[in-house]
């Protein structure tokens, strides 16, 4: 994962992270989806960005309730941009 101490514990926060990822805010290219996973060693839950080849290119750990209520924001997408 990209930072232990980077870990979204809000849907706000993972909010303003789907929408970063869709505004080009990383600086990522060739994305193509977006996910959540879990750890298969720790069992910890993730939000990861992949690209076209369903390669890794950002992930970010999230809490046990972001995971749970957060799904549908991730398969759907945030229902807000940056600016409103």
């Amino acid at each position: 994962m990209n930072s232990e101490l980077d870990v979204i514990d809000n849907l706000e926060e993972l909010e303003r992270f789907l929408i970063s990822v869709e505004d080009g805010g990383f600086g990522l290219e060739d994305v193509s989806g977006v996910g959540m996973a879990t750890n298969n060693s720790d069992g910890r839950h993730f939000v990861a960005v992949f690209d076209s080849n369903q390669k890794l290119l950002l992930a970010r750990w999230v809490t046990q309730e972001v995971f749970e209520n957060g799904k549908d924001m991730v398969r759907n997408g945030p229902k807000r941009t940056l600016n409103s």
